[in-house]
């Protein structure tokens, strides 16, 4: 919704408890601060130049999207030094299922106890070694 003069309007909502449905409606610009929006729900949305820092996405399910340039970054429980670090807590092991991950890369990753299954690794390296002339005794 737009205001008389052509800006968008701005809403302020603070300190309260609210549930927002919003439908063909443009939030570009929405920022949010220390909110719970935990079960929210995005459906056919542009979420373009997206960005989530400090957030809690346990049991984040994202679905038929393109992610084409994400940037996933700094992704894990909070190491040690920062405020919320707990040497007991370990995070839940992440599922990717039927991506297309071709041209990728992971860079300094902790990929300890990793697995793939029925997935094309075609050209696919470790440390610059060919993954296919690993598993065919190639070295």
């Amino acid at each position: 919704m737009e205001s008389t003069n052509n800006q968008p309007e701005k809403i302020s909502i603070a300190e309260t408890a609210k549930v927002i449905e919003a439908k063909c409606a443009c939030l570009d610009g929405s920022a949010f601060a220390m909110v719970k929006m935990s079960n929210a729900s995005f459906n056919d949305v542009d979420l373009r130049n997206l960005k989530i820092t400090n957030a809690n996405l346990s049991d984040l399910e994202i679905e038929g999207a393109q992610l084409g340039g994400a940037y996933i970054h700094n992704i894990g429980m909070p190491p040690e030094g920062h405020p919320a670090y707990d040497p007991a807590v370990k995070q839940r092991p992440l599922r990717f299922e039927d991506c297309e991950l071709s041209h990728s890369t992971f860079s300094n990753c902790n990929l300890q106890g990793v697995a793939i299954t029925d997935c094309n690794i075609a050209g696919m390296t470790i440390n610059g070694i060919l993954v296919e002339d690993l598993l065919n005794g190639k070295l």
